[in-house]
């Protein structure tokens, strides 16, 4: 299990050019192999945060890799993000309760 914390604060004005952009790379994570959860948040202050899950760092990897993420990467860090912080961990164990 490859887990990820991605922090951002967009630029002021861009809300327009970002919402297709999110709304597209959502369409194409959630078809990639190995995916396997989504959640964003936003609290009071700016700050947007998703946590995302693939199967395997590969998959992981994958995603990273597909050309219009690729595209989108650049565009957040060129016209959308004022900041961002993403930060990956691989599991060595997980825990649930209940158990599913």
């Amino acid at each position: 299990m490859v887990t990820g914390i991605f922090r951002n604060r967009l630029r002021p004005g861009v809300d327009e050019a970002y919402g297709p952009l999110a709304e597209r790379m959502v369409e194409l994570v959630e078809a990639m192999p190995g995916f396997q959860s989504l959640k964003t948040f936003a609290a009071d202050d700016g700050e947007r945060v998703s946590i995302f899950e693939f199967e395997t760092m590969e998959a992981l990897e994958a995603w990273r890799a597909h050309p219009e993420h690729r595209e989108a990467q650049r565009r957040g860090r060129d016209e959308l993000y004022a900041e961002y912080e993403l930060v990956v961990c691989e599991a060595p164990r997980r825990l649930r309760f209940p158990e599913r």
